[in-house]
């Protein structure tokens, strides 16, 4: 099996994600989805780890496309991320900054309640 398909096998959403459709004035979509094709497809797939990340970056954004809060949220700090200048792999730093920021979204969300309002 070639390697591009041994990736896709774990990533159940990358049609969708890949697919996207977004503004065009829309940089950081676009970025993100570039980022994620570049992550997916130089990731060492005998490696755990790497197959772990592939598998949460493909699930965390096919949640930016379900979820507009989320969306909102990571549009807002992905702008503040700063990564060293002695850094190696930036893009995993990157993917790695990605993946922590959808895990205080989701407690912060998962923390707070929203009450609705009647009308």
């Amino acid at each position: 099996m070639s390697s591009n398909q041994e990736v896709l096998k774990f990533c159940p959403h990358f049609n969708r994600i890949v697919n996207f459709k977004y503004s065009s004035e829309d940089l950081i979509t676009d970025k993100l989805i570039t980022i994620y094709r570049d992550f997916i497809f130089k990731a060492n797939m005998t490696n755990v780890e790497d197959v772990k990340m592939v598998k949460e970056i493909d699930h965390v954004l096919n949640k930016y496309i379900e979820d507009y809060l989320f969306r909102k949220e990571l549009k807002q700090e992905i702008v503040q991320i700063k990564i060293k200048r002695s850094c190696k792999d930036i893009l995993r730093a990157i993917v790695e900054n990605i993946l922590s920021i959808f895990d205080n979204y989701l407690y912060n969300t998962t923390r707070k309640i929203t009450i609705a309002r009647w009308i």
